[in-house]
């Protein structure tokens, strides 16, 4: 599968470039050439097939070409080696559970397949070691640090913004050691991604480092997420449930909504998505007006959304020519704040005995003041909500128990590094490393 840049200016490269690179030549995005639709059997016969299985064979279409059958099918085993559970909650309303992974959040998926992904090209060509730069508002950092950690040939730098993720996400993160370093900036998620985009368009740090991301702005990383969906929709035809399918997706960078997007190109009977946005509403300003206005980011109990500039609004234009409306045809917006947030969690609690985080409170008011009658509706509820324990004990004024995998990381001792938000500061720590 060959790939392209959303800005139109680089040459068109292979999957390993787009891996191994992250970020093209002309600062665009890689897109894959074609998006090819699963035949019909493949949906007629979905609900039977495992998790595994149905992945791999989305797996396929966007990277069987550059990477052997068997090597793929391992990968997404490895990947995959959790449950990702539908559960309703309402009537209408279904919760896709996609934090049952090592670090209780939904980017397990795109951080363990990108781990390996990478790793088989490193192996493949023979390279020296490569240098991840990950910005994190919250769950990127766990997620991708845990699925690089101890992979040989690979250094991860976690970029997060100080005194803005929770104790136990900061903990997920700067406790690894060995191939995870931790860089504490002092200053915003924003920052920490324009820290990163400033160091793939460095000449001389590229000439130096080989340099990728583990952001969604890699497709290694966003692509795999379009995994959730497709199993999501053979439990619900298990169920008898799949007439008027709609997704509502707590929406930060848009990687995971954009890989859904991508999900419905390639045949998955999806009829609209939902955006659900905090008080970072970027997106759902664009849909009002039409007019894409970025803005410094806000922070908010839902931290993992508090994104001022997506970085794959880029791809979202881009897969629809740049039509706002054909934009909105295919999904709409909501957006909420703190107070909001807080009283779908109580109610949520209350009403149906379902503890949400703030992201899925989020996505679950949209989803619950958005669908139709005759539509059945998923929210994706993204990370665990022990993760954010201090913020929701205060909400539901009871105690929330904290999983095994969780209190292990809450044992061990931050390690980190204090990094302005200065690019020659950051230059100068990466050169003399």
């Amino acid at each position: 599968m060959q790939y392209y840049s959303t800005n139109k200016q680089a040459p068109i490269t292979t999957l390993e470039e787009a891996v191994v690179k992250g970020l093209a030549a002309d600062k665009g995005l890689f897109m894959p050439l074609a998006i090819r639709p699963l035949p019909q059997e493949f949906y007629d016969s979905i609900d039977t097939l495992s998790f595994q299985e149905i992945a791999f064979r989305v797996a396929d279409a966007f990277f069987g070409e550059d990477v052997p059958a068997d090597t793929l099918r391992k990968i997404v085993d490895d990947t995959l080696s959790f449950d990702v559970p539908l559960v309703q909650v309402t009537e209408q309303i279904y919760s896709l559970e996609l934090f049952h992974g090592p670090t209780l959040a939904f980017k397990d998926v795109g951080g363990r397949f990108m781990a390996r992904l990478l790793g088989y090209f490193i192996r493949k060509e023979g390279k020296r070691q490569v240098n991840v730069l990950v910005a994190t508002s919250g769950d990127t950092g766990s997620a991708v640090a845990n699925g690089f950690l101890g992979v040989e040939g690979i250094h991860v730098y976690v970029l997060y913004p100080k005194g803005k993720v929770s104790e136990i996400q900061e903990k997920q993160f700067t406790t690894l050691g060995r191939n995870i370093t931790a860089l504490e900036v002092d200053g915003t998620f924003d920052d920490c991604q324009a820290l990163v985009k400033s160091a793939f368009m460095d000449r001389e740090l590229n000439e130096r480092l080989s340099l990728t991301s583990a952001n969604s702005i890699n497709v290694a990383r966003f692509l795999p997420q379009a995994f959730y969906y497709f199993h999501a929709y053979a439990q619900l035809k298990r169920m008898g449930r799949t007439d008027n399918v709609v997704v509502c997706v707590p929406s930060g960078n848009f990687g995971n909504i954009t890989a859904g997007l991508f999900g419905k190109r390639m045949g998955l009977p999806v009829q609209r998505f939902i955006a659900a946005n905090n008080r970072n509403d970027i997106f759902y300003q664009y849909l009002q007006t039409g007019v894409y206005t970025p803005r410094p980011s806000t922070a908010t109990i839902a931290n993992a959304m508090d994104v001022g500039d997506p970085s794959n609004f880029t791809r979202v234009l881009d897969l629809y020519g740049g039509s706002h409306a054909a934009i909105s045809a295919d999904i709409s917006g909501a957006t909420y704040t703190d107070e909001q947030i807080a009283e779908t969690l109580r109610h949520t609690w209350q009403q149906h005995r379902y503890l949400l985080d703030p992201h899925g409170a989020c996505s679950f008011r949209a989803l619950t003041e958005g669908l139709r009658p005759g539509e059945t509706g998923v929210f994706l509820e993204t990370a665990h909500p022990a993760k954010f324990k201090d913020t929701v004990e205060q909400i539901i004024d009871a105690p929330v128990e904290v999983p095994a995998k969780l209190r292990a990381f809450m044992q061990g001792e931050k390690q980190s590094v204090p990094m302005s938000t200065d690019f020659a500061d950051f230059k100068a720590y990466l050169l003399a490393r």
